[in-house]
């Protein structure tokens, strides 16, 4: 049996905000739609940047994911510390995905063609990065820790959950469009959030397995207990 490679769960969190990031960047310059997860914040961003020139993607990501650690707390009856520092990976995920889309900004514009492969490979690298982020004790991003929560609380299969959380966030995201924007305007949702509706969870059960394949996920630090 051919010996796995060691990961330490500590850059498994690095190394998911990081990718999961780039990929967010990918896809919001391919123009096809976000992903179902992140819709709703960058919907945020378009409608409250019309009035604050300087409020950026980033800033409505953290803002829209301490709104959602309300509604997990409400939701599960109870509060823990661990939100918290699901706040703080939001933070730092929203200052990287800034970071990103100026990186991204820097490829020329392409036609059709360029779109499509950046949309692709977006929405590839996003499984990859979330799926990197649920091999790591560190506190994830509020959507995936909904994600985890409500596994654990109901003994689903994290995946299956996932992508139903995924297909409410697509039609929540749907429905502020047409509030922001006016009825059938699609702004931020488009054929790309429904195709990543569809895949996501699919495409994150893939990546995880690959993962699991070729790295053991070890704890380097053991600090399990602090974010609990």
């Amino acid at each position: 049996m051919k010996t796995k490679r060691s990961f330490y769960t500590e850059a498994a969190y690095i190394v998911g905000i990081i990718v999961l990031a780039f990929g967010t960047a990918l896809m919001e310059r391919a123009n096809f739609g976000m992903s179902m997860v992140v819709a709703p914040a960058y919907i945020v961003y378009l409608k409250v940047a019309e009035l604050l020139t300087w409020f950026t993607f980033g800033m409505a990501e953290y803002c829209f994911q301490g709104f959602l650690l309300i509604v997990i707390s409400i939701t599960l009856g109870r509060f823990k510390k661990k939100y918290l520092f699901s706040f703080v990976t939001a933070f730092i995920y929203g200052n990287i995905l800034d970071l990103c889309i100026r990186l991204v900004a820097f490829v020329p514009e392409g036609g059709m063609v360029q779109r499509v492969i950046f949309f692709a490979v977006g929405m590839v690298i996003c499984s990859l990065g979330v799926s990197f982020l649920f091999h790591t004790y560190i506190t994830p991003e509020a959507y995936e820790l909904y994600v985890k929560e409500i596994a654990e609380k109901t003994g689903r299969d994290i995946n299956r959950v996932k992508t139903v959380y995924d297909c409410v966030s697509c039609l929540v995201a749907l429905v502020m469009s047409f509030v922001f924007f006016g009825l059938f305007v699609f702004k931020g949702v488009n054929v790309g959030t429904v195709i990543s509706a569809l895949l996501n969870g699919f495409l994150i059960g893939r990546c995880s397995a690959l993962l699991e394949r070729v790295f053991e996920f070890k704890d380097a630090l053991s600090l399990g207990e602090r974010f609990s």
